[in-house]
């Protein structure tokens, strides 16, 4: 009788595993992506036109599909399809990242310029036309306290600063007019506005923090929209 050219064990290893059962079809398809439900919102249109969709105010299924789609790629959570402000301010911060023209209100110099834009409530560091520090969301002072325009210098920095005046922490402070400060916070950057600061996500507040110095210059401009100046 003629002896098999492989060893024992591999013809049972091979045995055995022919004789398993085939996963099931729907085990190792991907499973299909929710419907995306989300109705309109606030920012439907400013959307609707920055992803060339039918610029009609109503929300469909297509535009929540791609309103998804595109908080995905810009890291907005929730990723629901709503045309939130949210959605809206990293986009307007995503614009101004890929257009230098987009970047045009703040001037040019050979140094380091923390950029403030009020209008579109978002905030970058350039040197010359270079950008150092992509633009992000920020949230300004409210009406009554509204952020100062103009040119300042950051004269003081404080990582683990607290304020006794709004019994709140300021992590990552960076004091430009007397107690205006860029600074991260833990609220919602997308409500109301600061009692002066301009604020940032902990995490932006951090990094801005880790690049500036002492000295370095900060231009403001713009009006915050629902304040008087």
């Amino acid at each position: 009788m003629p002896t098999s050219p492989f060893p024992r064990s591999l013809l049972t290893a091979t045995v055995l595993l022919l004789a398993l059962p085939a996963a099931p079809a729907a085990a190792t398809a991907a499973r299909p992506e929710p419907p995306c439900t989300a109705g309109t919102a606030p920012y439907q249109r400013q959307l609707e036109r920055e992803l060339r969709r039918p610029v009609d105010g109503v929300q469909s299924p297509e535009d929540c599909a791609a309103i998804r789609r595109l908080q995905r790629r810009l890291g907005v959570s929730p990723a629901d399809g709503r045309a939130t402000l949210r959605t809206y301010r990293m986009v307007v911060a995503d614009q101004a990242r890929r257009d230098p023209a987009a970047r045009r209100g703040c001037p040019s110099r050979a140094y380091r310029v923390v950029c403030v834009d009020l209008t579109r409530q978002i905030l970058w560091v350039q040197v010359g036309q270079r950008l150092v520090f992509a633009p992000v969301p920020v949230r300004s002072g409210r009406d009554g306290l509204e952020t100062r325009r103009g040119w300042h210098r950051i004269y003081w920095k404080h990582r683990d600063h607290f304020s006794t005046i709004y019994n709140v922490p300021m992590p990552y402070a960076q004091f430009f007019n007397g107690g205006q400060a860029l600074h991260g916070t833990r609220h919602d950057l997308f409500s109301s506005g600061s009692g002066g600061c301009v604020n940032l996500t902990v995490a932006d507040a951090k990094r801005l923090y880790g690049l500036l110095h002492k000295g370095d210059r900060i231009y403001v401009w713009g009006t915050k929209p629902g304040t008087g100046g």
